[in-house]
């Protein structure tokens, strides 16, 4: 056999030899992982909206500096998620699609809630966990009812349909702690609840619930309301509800400004979920978001995507020490999808992209004399892959690159 038909010989046994490997990848991960720990008492899904690699980046480099960790990329294992939606009409996801397919282990359309493509409920893994005696929780800094929390814990045809998501959330999943803001869906018209209509901060913001007064109703089902600090700090039950703003706990996008204020921080929602769901001894699901890096991102304002993306950081780090204590907690922190476009750039006098803004920055560096400058392609959400970091028991099942599907699929295998 001459060289080159040695050659292609060789190179034929080498693909038929790798296509069998990496058929064999995933169920090899596995087996290393039942045999390496025990499956979680406890998952805790950590979502930093809008959040792609950049905006890590920015974050790390901002707070941590050129060689420093931040908690969330100082994790043992790591895995890079697609998030294509399987919109018929723009495969790019929303919210929406992408919190459902991590929810329920099922693509679906840009808008849709806890549906397939048919528009059928599937299951959540919030909704697998109380079938297993669990505890179950949503924090977010957007409205407790905006497309994250609601994708796994209620099944709509729009996300738009928030107050029927607060009803879904009394009556069928039931969530043990639901700690954010949106109170405007939890009242009728003319009915402003502990937050006032038309706050200065945004003058637009009013009460406009559909369902009837949803806190009364979940009073009546045995939940705590909340409606600020003290109060949460303060709460002892097993059932909590804290709404914390009309709207976002933050503003952005208003004739005021943006500003990234949450009246209670993204950390002390998430202490108070653990310290309650912790007592339950079938152990608990927790899905944390902070939407600020995804609403800044949209109006390109790196300034306060990085803060809020500070905070995200704040909340895991807290979330770890949790977990370290007790072994038995699987932490996941991803981002739904990118948001903008972000870029971040070395210092230059001119904006050279033509964007569809201009240059954010300087930033400094931490540590150093540097600093950078961040750039925009975009006010919507970009296609690009999203890291995945990972601790605790089957933590390594989610290595690799793969679909935002497999998310649920690992949880829901690690439940069984």
């Amino acid at each position: 056999m001459n060289k080159r038909g040695w050659l292609g010989a060789a190179l034929a046994v080498v693909v038929t030899v790798s296509a069998v490997s990496f058929s064999q990848v995933w169920a090899g991960q596995e087996e290393v992982a039942r045999k390496q720990k025990p499956q979680p008492k406890n998952v805790i899904l950590m979502v930093g909206d809008g959040m792609g690699r950049a905006q890590r980046d920015a974050i790390r480099l901002s707070s941590v500096g050129l060689h420093g960790k931040t908690a969330m990329d100082d994790m043992p294992y790591t895995g890079f998620v697609h998030t294509n939606s399987a919109d018929p009409e723009e495969f790019v996801t929303d919210s929406a699609a992408a919190a459902t397919a991590m929810a329920t282990g099922v693509k679906t359309y840009n808008g849709a809630i806890g549906v397939d493509l048919d528009q059928k409920p599937v299951e959540t893994v919030l909704e697998t966990a109380k079938k297993r005696g669990k505890a179950t929780g949503l924090v977010t800094t957007a409205q407790v009812t905006d497309a994250t929390p609601a994708a796994f814990g209620s099944h709509v045809k729009d996300r738009d349909e928030q107050s029927q998501i607060a009803r879904q959330f009394l009556e069928k999943s039931r969530p043990d702690v639901i700690l954010g803001g949106g109170e405007d869906y939890w009242y009728p018209e003319g009915n402003p609840g502990r937050h006032p209509d038309h706050p200065a901060e945004d003058p637009s913001e009013e009460s406009k619930g559909s369902e009837g007064n949803l806190v009364e109703r979940a009073k009546n089902l045995g939940y705590q309301y909340v409606a600020n600090r003290e109060e949460l700090q303060k709460a002892n039950g097993s059932k909590i509800l804290g709404l914390f703003a009309n709207e976002e706990m933050f503003q952005y996008d208003t004739e005021a400004g943006d500003r990234y204020n949450p009246a209670v921080s993204l950390t002390e929602m998430t202490d108070k979920a653990l310290q309650t769901l912790s007592k339950n001894k079938n152990g608990f699901f927790l899905l944390v978001e902070e939407e600020g890096i995804d609403a800044m991102c949209h109006v390109n304002n790196a300034e306060l995507a990085i803060e809020a993306g500070k905070e995200f950081d704040k909340a895991v780090a807290h979330v770890k020490e949790f977990a370290k204590k007790r072994g038995d907690t699987l932490v996941i922190v991803v981002g739904d999808h990118e948001t903008g476009g972000f870029t971040i750039e070395g210092l230059d006098d001119s904006d050279e992209s033509g964007g569809v803004s201009g240059e954010d920055g300087p930033f400094a560096v931490a540590g150093s004399d540097q600093r950078f400058m961040v750039d925009w392609t975009t006010g919507e959400h970009s296609a690009v892959s999203i890291p995945l970091t990972a601790m605790g028991p089957g933590a390594g099942l989610l290595q690799g690159a793969y679909e935002n599907t497999r998310i649920h699929d690992v949880i829901v295998k690690l439940m069984k």
